[in-house]
């Protein structure tokens, strides 16, 4: 349900504004702190010399959304597993659906690629897991979503600068601001960008003076990689290795902050998956792998190690990890998730 705002504005108020739980320690909504946000925001956007025109309708009949609050405020914890995860993004489907684009793009990725230098099975894999190749469409009009989180107050300051960018974005390449949609958090077009990322990495890829990451293709491939290679992307080197430890192998190493060189975890047992040692290397990684579902393992079968000897029920599980190389570093600098990152290397795999 959404409440047009201000009261000033023309705009009908349904004074339902309870129903958030965010709002409801606060008691009814505040019209006048509402109003001080407006006019503020209006302010800073003249201070920053974006154009009245463009001001003028960001702030046109603006809209508080009970939803987007409640979503910022509950957002779920995080409980798949690895493999439930990787089963989920790395679907059949998406895969198929990425081979599909391949085909259809490829004077497209190839030009990309010969000008940054991102593989284009790469680039499928971030467009796949953003918005499924542009299948998901975002339904909140972004200026709605940023003035509802400003207001909410948890990270005005954030969301205040992504709604000052969004407003230069409009201005300098001649976009409707009220046009533009995005997800509730303010992530917009095919790879899911926010509006300060886009203002310093967008790039008008098919040339026609405008940068739109929504309804072209072209810029937001172009955007993608322009950002990955800002990143350091390395095309010559892998993201992750799938790999095998040992099961009495220390768990406090498996976030990716331990950093070693492959030999050194060879050293320490690590193998490759059908057991045969890793090749000697001086390329440094650190070791990812799903800790909690290891625990959740080992405490419903326990197992015989030199710290556990009187179990004797089955083997020692074979435990999967992930060796993790610089690039799979530059992937959460894109979205700070392992599970995410393990994700993109998997599906490029598959996309080659």
């Amino acid at each position: 349900m959404k409440y047009k705002l201000p009261r000033f504005c023309n705009t009908i108020l349904f004074c339902c504004v309870f129903l958030s739980p965010a709002l409801a320690n606060r008691g009814a909504f505040d019209f006048e702190r509402w109003d001080s946000m407006l006019n503020d925001i209006r302010t800073k956007a003249i201070s920053q010399n974006i154009s009245k025109p463009v001001i003028d309708e960001a702030l046109k009949n603006p809209v508080f959304i009970p939803g987007i609050v409640k979503s910022d405020k509950n957002q779920s914890e995080f409980t798949l597993t690895l493999e439930q995860y990787l089963d989920r993004t790395v679907s059949n489907d998406r895969v198929t659906q990425g081979r599909k684009k391949k085909a259809e793009y490829p004077t497209l990725l190839h030009r990309i690629e010969q000008k940054y230098d991102i593989p284009s099975n790469v680039i499928l894999a971030f467009w796949g897991m953003e918005s499924n190749y542009g299948k998901v469409k975002s339904k909140h009009k972004l200026t709605n979503a940023f003035f509802t989180l400003i207001y909410e107050g948890r990270r005005a300051e954030f969301f205040t600068k992504q709604l000052l960018a969004l407003m230069k974005i409009a201005d300098k390449n001649k976009l409707g601001i009220n046009n533009i949609h995005g997800s509730w958090a303010g992530a917009m077009g095919h790879f899911q960008f926010i509006p300060t990322t886009l203002a310093q990495y967008g790039v008008d890829g098919n040339n026609d003076k405008s940068i739109d990451v929504i309804n072209s293709v072209g810029d937001a491939m172009h955007s993608a990689a322009n950002y990955l290679k800002k990143l350091g992307w390395n095309s010559h080197e892998k993201i992750v290795r799938k790999v095998v430890i040992p099961a009495d192998f220390d768990r406090t190493m498996l976030n990716g902050d331990a950093k070693k060189t492959v030999s050194e975890w060879a050293q320490m047992g690590i193998t490759n998956p059908d057991g045969s040692a890793l090749l000697s290397s001086d390329m440094v990684a650190g070791l990812v792998a799903d800790t909690k579902e290891i625990a959740k393992r080992d405490l419903y079968q326990p197992y015989k190690t030199d710290d556990n000897p009187d179990v004797d029920i089955a083997p020692a599980p074979v435990i999967t990890a992930y060796l993790t190389y610089p690039n799979f570093y530059r992937i959460k600098k894109w979205n700070n998730s392992s599970w995410y990152a393990i994700a993109i290397a998997e599906l490029s795999e598959k996309l080659k």
